[in-house]
């Protein structure tokens, strides 16, 4: 028995101190997961100061790693949870057995005494409180969720203002002007890989160098270019020159403006002189019609303002724009049977090319040059003093050439588009279909005179694309065509119509 009490009492022992044990393990775990907590509170607080120092666009991230961190936090507490559950557990049922092995100290009898040992052994063989591991499955330690972000401040810290681009550099050998189209050119003279695009600006002028300030017409932008050339096409060219400058711009600013330059873009451009029309034609800018009731109740206006010495036309039919007349010289108006208007810009040198179209309605219409000096009752290609190609849309069809009364029967489709090339230089006049450029006729003579557009229009209407520069494909077959077509000379041998 005094044996049994013995090693009753070492078992007590060893259960007092396991229980000591149990509850300082216990107190570790809370420990730990107070750890847990106020780490993950303090890592989060640093999480939310470095974020803090980042921009907004970390946002995303840093709620990425906060779920982490609360899935790690989550993932440790139950862990450590589940631990305390189970030496609670524990505790209790050795409490209970200690408990109940301190009152068999007290039993007086050997056969109930020694009764009572045995199952207190083998509670204590089975007890799981000596079946724990008595080592926390997880630590308090989060330093696997810190971050650090140095090297990203580091970064942040070399960020500074995006530099203002340079001013380009506008190439003039590079830039072209061909076909009412303008293409500029530029480079960057110091590499910058921050550009993200181009602004180009342009204004038309009369002036050659630099922009003026005065009297200028405001520039026209292009935005988001994003090569180093632009064309703008489709122009039309009614001022002498263009200027041009651009700019390039990053992210965050427009760098300052290249040097401005100057591209010529001479072209003729010619309304049609109303003062000298025919009082059946309706002239306006580049448009005229036929109006057969124009004639009527208007000459004896025009010879009761003739009669009181002034020579203003009437107000319903004022000469257009501020182009002078007196380029031309005054004249007599086009009357009779000559239902003919001229440009109002006479034609003294060079190359010019222009282009027209005649309504789908139109009966009959001529189109050419003629000397100032054409006669007020003379009409296109019947006199030597003028050229033209005539369509005749009336009973019959026709298409021919006509010059000094005679005519050249042309074996082509009329286009929807007729242009117009005079080289008064070289002597020549061609006829082209607008669209294809395919020759048309073309004169060849010694202009004596300057010369000015001139058109006939009999039941219909035409109007006038002016501002073109000479097309390319004009030019060139203008070198393969020269005197190889039929001529003002060939003409003469024609039957008079």
């Amino acid at each position: 028995m005094d044996s049994q009490k013995e090693a009753l009492q070492r078992i007590i022992s060893t259960l007092a101190n396991k229980n000591d044990e149990i509850q300082n393990f216990i107190d570790t775990l809370n420990h730990t997961l107070k750890g847990v907590q106020e780490n993950s509170s303090n890592i989060l607080s640093e999480l939310d100061e470095e974020f803090d120092s980042l921009y907004s666009i970390l946002d995303e991230v840093k709620e990425s790693m906060i779920n982490c961190i609360k899935q790690e936090q989550a993932r440790k507490s139950q862990e450590l949870q589940s631990q305390i559950s189970q030496c609670n557990n524990a505790l209790e049922n050795s409490e209970e057995l200690l408990e109940f092995a301190t009152r068999s100290l007290d039993i007086k009898e050997p056969e109930e005494f020694s009764k009572a040992a045995r199952q207190i052994k083998d509670r204590v063989t089975m007890a799981s409180a000596f079946r724990l591991s008595l080592k926390p499955k997880v630590s308090d330690n989060m330093t696997h969720l810190m971050v650090d972000f140095s090297q990203e401040r580091q970064m942040l810290q070399t960020l500074k203002f995006l530099p203002v681009p340079k001013a380009p550099e506008i190439d003039p050998v590079e830039c072209l002007v061909a076909d009412n189209s303008v293409t500029v050119a530029w480079r960057m003279l110091e590499e910058d890989n921050k550009i993200d695009h181009f602004i180009l600006e342009h204004r038309k002028t009369n002036f050659d160098g630099l922009p003026r300030v005065k009297d200028e017409r405001c520039w026209e932008i292009i935005d988001n270019i994003k090569g180093t050339e632009y064309t703008l096409s489709g122009l039309k060219f009614d001022s002498k020159y263009m200027n041009f400058r651009v700019r390039a711009c990053n992210k965050a600013v427009a760098g300052e403006y290249s040097d401005p330059v100057t591209l010529e873009t001479k072209a003729l451009n010619f309304n049609l002189d109303n003062s000298s029309s025919h009082l059946n034609l309706k002239v306006e800018d580049t448009c005229v019609e036929w109006d057969p009731t124009g004639g009527k109740g208007q000459e004896s206006k025009m010879k009761g303002k003739e009669n009181k010495g002034s020579g203003t036309p009437s107000p319903k039919r004022t000469s257009v724009g501020s182009r002078p007349p007196a380029v031309r010289g005054s004249r007599d108006r086009f009357t009779g049977e000559s239902y003919t208007v001229l440009g109002d810009t006479a034609i003294e040198s060079g190359q010019h090319y222009w282009e027209v179209k005649a309504q789908k309605d139109c009966k009959s219409y001529s189109v050419g040059v003629a000397y100032k000096t054409l006669g007020k009752f003379d009409q296109l290609g019947k006199t030597n003093t003028s050229w033209c190609i005539h369509v005749n849309n009336w009973l019959q069809n026709t298409f021919a050439a006509k010059h000094n009364n005679k005519v050249k029967a042309l074996d082509v489709t009329v286009p929807e588009k007729i242009g117009v090339f005079c080289d008064f230089d070289g002597g020549q006049l061609s006829f082209y279909d607008a669209n294809s450029k395919q020759l048309l006729y073309s004169f060849k003579t010694k202009f004596t005179q300057p010369v000015l557009p001139g058109f006939m229009v009999w039941c219909g209407g035409l109007s006038l694309s002016t501002g073109m520069q000479v097309p390319s494909a004009v030019r060139t077959l203008q070198k393969s065509e020269n005197g190889m077509t039929g001529s003002a000379s060939s003409l003469n041998n024609i039957v008079t119509q």
